[in-house]
């Protein structure tokens, strides 16, 4: 029997290729992983790189394949991420600096992302209904990269609760400001009927508002009720390391994200909020019983494994679903500028108001270090997906051009604030 292997041919059906397209991302992905905690460097951009390399440049991956995967891989693994943050939020620490939070996550997040959309704009003269669009997906901040370095240069823990606080709130609503901004440059987005049913009573603008603001608090209500039914779920389930216990906490996430985005709230919203009251069981529902505890701490660390899996796929996808057509060397110096902006101007505009209660500089501090991440990256493609899918040829090339700077406004921000947090750090805070 004459038996050949030939790759294309193993690789014709869709689930063969599917198949190997995952052997790279995991094969890459525990490279960059190596890569990372020998030299110290994060591992966001080293999988940024290979994704470039295995797909636009190699073409290993093919760009339909990647576009393809990255839908699930952005959905899925996004609100895996988010769930699993929730978890690492303590509500003492919380509490604690509430105010500020707060601030970062509403006034910043919103200022961000009109002075990056402002800047977008004009340097790729587009419409700023655009600059806005790309201004609300890259409005997230994520610290993970930072959380070792952290630690490492021991920052102040009421600092670092902060900005991590700030990463795991701004997460989740980062997306929910990005379903606005699609309203008004994409007609067709889901969305947009519902806040055009609103703007019958009033105006477009607070219809937008007030349709931000009912994604909100549906969301979490919506997150409170679901975390509440898990918590008596996983209180009947005795055993410590239980598998039932992790299959019945991701049934919870699926859940509230699926319901969320039945009533058109935030899926990922309410995925978060599961998180963060599950995490902190004990203080909102009173309940110290050892079985839950230990139940909710070992699923605790399944989640941070799935978390990283995610990531894995999210940036390794997101580098190979890059058209290199519009990563120009001009496309990558104007990125370049967008992300300088945002590290130098942007971000600290947007929370001048912190000066009275921090000081110059731990504001500076926390200002200088907002590295941007996941959430932009799973967000990077939902535009030129959108524009393929309603065949909407201006969305196609403005998506094609929020991709591209994403990508590297993400590298140069990572890159950049994870390089000096012991300067910032012996410059600021000692």
């Amino acid at each position: 029997m004459n038996m050949t292997f030939d790759l294309a041919t193993i690789l014709h059906s869709s689930v063969n290729v599917t198949a190997f397209a995952t052997l790279v991302i995991l094969m890459l992905g525990i490279t960059a992983l190596l890569i990372s905690r020998k030299t110290n460097v994060s591992y966001i951009p080293i999988l940024i790189i290979f994704g470039i390399i295995v797909g636009p440049v190699a073409g290993i991956i093919s760009r339909k394949v990647a576009l393809d995967m990255f839908e699930y891989a952005r959905v899925f693994g996004l609100f895996i991420i988010l769930f699993a943050e929730g978890y690492h939020l303590w509500r003492s620490l919380l509490a604690k600096n509430f105010s500020t939070i707060a601030i970062l996550d509403t006034l910043g997040l919103v200022v961000t992302a009109i002075l990056a959309g402002l800047a977008f704009s004009l340097i790729f003269h587009v419409p700023f209904g655009v600059g806005f669009l790309f201004g609300s997906i890259i409005s997230a901040t994520d610290p993970a990269t930072l959380i070792p370095l952290f630690k490492q240069h021991k920052v102040d823990r009421n600092i670092e609760t902060v900005i991590v606080t700030e990463s795991i709130f701004n997460d989740p609503l980062g997306i929910v400001l990005t379903s606005v901004a699609l309203v008004f440059v994409m007609p067709q987005a889901p969305s947009a009927h519902i806040i055009e049913s609103i703007a019958a009573y009033v105006t477009l603008y607070p219809a937008a508002i007030l349709y931000f603001l009912y994604q909100v608090g549906l969301s979490i209500g919506i997150g409170a009720f679901v975390a509440y039914l898990g918590y008596e779920g996983i209180k009947k389930i005795k055993l410590r390391k239980s598998p039932y216990v992790e299959i019945l906490a991701l049934a919870l996430a699926f859940g509230g994200f699926v319901l969320g985005e039945v009533v058109n709230a935030s899926g990922f919203l309410a995925a978060t909020t599961i998180g963060i009251l599950l995490g902190n069981h004990d203080d909102f529902f009173h309940d110290k019983t050892p079985e839950v505890t230990n139940a909710i701490r070992w699923h605790m660390h399944f989640n941070d494994i799935l978390s990283t899996l995610s990531t894995i796929f999210i940036f390794v996808l997101l580098g190979a679903s890059l058209s290199l057509s519009y990563l120009t060397p001009t496309a990558f110096l104007y990125g370049t500028l967008i992300a300088l902006f945002i590290i130098f101007v942007a971000r600290p505009v947007a929370n001048l108001i912190l000066i009275p209660k921090w000081g110059l500089k731990k504001y500076l501090f926390i200002s200088l270090e907002g590295p941007r991440g996941v959430v932009p990256s799973a967000l990077a493609s939902l535009p030129l997906m959108l524009g393929l899918a309603y065949h909407n040829h201006n969305m196609i090339y403005w998506g094609e051009i929020i991709l591209s700077a994403t990508v590297v406004t993400v590298l140069i921000t990572v890159i950049v604030e994870t390089t000096w947090v012991p300067f910032l750090k012996k410059k600021l805070l000692t």
